[in-house]
């Protein structure tokens, strides 16, 4: 519980530093939520493992959680595991801190608690991880040759740009105080194409931020499951007992 909640504060940490160093340059778009579609949320597991695990780790969560969402054994084995990994190991990158902080800048953070850890008045966490894996642009002035507008001057680059394409973003110039122009995101140009539709990359990342949150608190649909029985049960219970009361206490003057 301890690692768990100190995975949190890093990375409040971070986003935290990210949003006063480039500050929220758009509205976040609201995130479909799919924590209750298994379909969804086993393709988002496999777009994680795919694209995500090879830098970010999810050291809380075990391969073999996976069957809460349908998958069998099997299946996580077959599908989802590294050759040297078995299928009760946590979800851990294999890329070395080191490196991985020469090359973007920072340490990339674990994503175990990551949809739980960015809300805030622009929205949920699962609304800014939405908005934030659809806006990345080519921008070769950086590093890796991206930019996002959700994360000003990110380090990460964009991992699911064959799927998207390339885009880069229209501004508009409007005049702001003192007389001085400001830009202002308008719309997106394709530049080239991605191997999916634009609809289809979407549902894509609704699938993944659907596993991130999922990811973050497993068992919160079971919890509201049960929750709803429980008020059922004392819903009926509370009946039961008026009843009982008024029938105890119908011959005592």
């Amino acid at each position: 519980m301890k690692k768990i909640l100190l995975s949190l504060v890093l990375a409040l940490g971070l986003m935290a530093g990210a949003q006063a160093s480039g500050g929220e340059s758009i509205a976040w778009d609201k995130a479909p939520n799919k924590t209750n579609d298994l379909a969804a949320l086993q393709h988002g597991a496999k777009l994680f493992v795919n694209h995500c695990l090879n830098c970010h780790s999810a050291a809380y969560m075990r391969y073999n959680r996976l069957t809460d969402i349908g998958l069998t054994e099997q299946q996580i084995k077959d599908n989802l595991l590294f050759t040297t990994d078995k299928v009760g190991d946590t979800m851990k990158s294999n890329i070395d801190p080191k490196l991985a902080k020469e090359w973007f800048g920072a340490t990339p953070p674990d994503l175990t608690v990551i949809a739980r850890s960015r809300a805030g008045s622009g929205g949920s966490g699962a609304d800014y991880l939405y908005t934030y894996l659809r806006t990345f642009y080519r921008d070769e002035a950086k590093a890796t040759g991206w930019n996002n507008l959700a994360f000003p001057n990110v380090g990460m680059p964009h991992v699911l740009w064959e799927m998207q394409g390339v885009r880069k973003p229209i501004y508009e110039e409007h005049e702001g105080h003192g007389g001085h122009a400001t830009k202002v995101f308008k719309s997106w140009e394709q530049v080239t194409p991605g191997t999916v539709s634009p609809l289809e990359y979407d549902q894509s990342i609704g699938d993944l931020v659907g596993y991130l949150q999922w990811m973050g608190e497993p068992s919160q649909n079971t919890r509201v499951r049960l929750g709803v029985w429980v008020l059922l049960f004392l819903s009926c219970f509370m009946v039961i007992a008026w009843r009982l009361n008024a029938s105890f206490w119908k011959d005592i003057k």
